[in-house]
């Protein structure tokens, strides 16, 4: 077989096999990494370089793979955008975790969001209670947003770090 076909096909295989596992192990996986999930993400991509280029460690071979994997995500993303079936397969929906201050227990579990990590989210967005929740989301890219139950149904905001010389003039 071609070296290069060789390549193409397994760069294929393992492009394909991270979107399955992302696609399994849901967007909340995706929403804020910290130092663990770096090194994850590090880890993954060296244990499935070998596999994508085989023996073939040149510059030309890594270059190949590195093509095909941009080629595959360009294909992916405009099927996507343009079939509702292939936006139902690769993408998650967005899904209401609170209406009107009720919290939807059974999506909660679902997502695998704990009580403390909803009102994490709460509080980062300035309220105190889940009553103030108008709407809480579990966005498509794994945060939560949160929408006020005011009259005006603005949606809020809250820097979550500040840089320490700006504290220190308030």
């Amino acid at each position: 077989m071609n070296p290069y076909l060789d390549i193409i096909l397994r760069s294929a295989a393992v492009y394909l096999f991270m979107v399955v596992a992302l696609r399994i192990f849901g967007k909340k996986e995706l929403s804020q990494l910290n130092t663990a999930d770096v090194i994850l993400i590090l880890l993954i991509s060296n244990s499935v370089q070998n596999a994508m280029v085989g023996s073939d460690t040149s510059l030309w071979g890594g270059l190949a793979a590195a093509a095909i994997l941009f080629i595959l995500n360009f294909i992916v993303k405009k099927l996507i955008y343009k079939y509702k079936f292939f936006s139902d397969i690769f993408e998650e929906k967005a899904q209401i975790l609170i209406h009107n201050g009720k919290p939807n227990y059974k999506q909660l579990a679902h997502e695998d969001i704990t009580h403390d990590e909803l009102m994490e989210a709460i509080h980062e967005h300035g309220m105190e209670n889940i009553k103030d929740v108008k709407l809480a989301i579990l966005e498509m890219d794994g945060n939560i947003s949160i929408i006020s139950g005011d009259k005006t149904l603005k949606q809020t905001h809250y820097k979550r770090r500040r840089n320490r010389k700006n504290i220190n003039r308030m």
